[in-house]
């Protein structure tokens, strides 16, 4: 009969394979913000329009968080990349100004919705680029994802809670 702490390895061990890795993290991420833009442009009522672009700039920020501060420099770290984290972090910051532009303001007219749509066509450039080059990188290296996933989604609900 197992003990009481091999019960608890056991649970910790089945719990932590369970767990999303850090690349299934980030490709959830990325396919609800697609979606959200997609719903955006589809979208004619300013009320709505307002409530998507809300969603919008809380998931990028708390995603580009969570990529600059754990997923970044471990992957910096492991494979020693000199370009594909410096490009990512600069395209962040592009995205970054974008939401600084349309989050808490009206949709009243073109210029709103052109922000918007720059914003979803950098942001699909980024997706492209860590799905294409980033990623396959990341799992063929010794990067513990799994381990990595569970530090980002603790900051992903720590800073989800800090936004409501």
């Amino acid at each position: 009969m197992p003990t009481a702490s091999t019960r608890t390895a056991t649970s910790k061990s089945s719990s932590r394979s369970r767990a999303k890795d850090a690349i299934g993290m980030l490709r959830e991420d990325h396919k609800k913000v697609l979606g959200l833009f997609e719903d955006y442009e589809k979208a004619r009522s300013a009320t709505v329009k307002k409530r998507l672009v809300q969603q919008i700039c809380e998931e990028l920020t708390i995603h580009t968080q969570i990529e600059d501060e754990i997923f970044y420099p471990e992957f910096k770290a492991a494979l020693k990349d000199k370009e594909l984290v410096p490009e990512a972090r600069v395209e962040h910051d592009s995205v970054k100004a974008l939401i600084a532009q349309v989050q808490d303001k009206e949709p009243d007219g073109e210029d709103f919705d052109a922000k918007v749509r720059v914003m979803g066509e950098f942001v699909k450039h980024h997706v492209k680029e860590e799905q294409n080059e980033m990623f396959p990188k990341a799992k063929d290296s010794r990067m513990d994802l799994v381990e990595l996933g569970e530090r980002m989604a603790a900051l992903k609900e720590q800073l989800t809670l800090q936004l409501h």
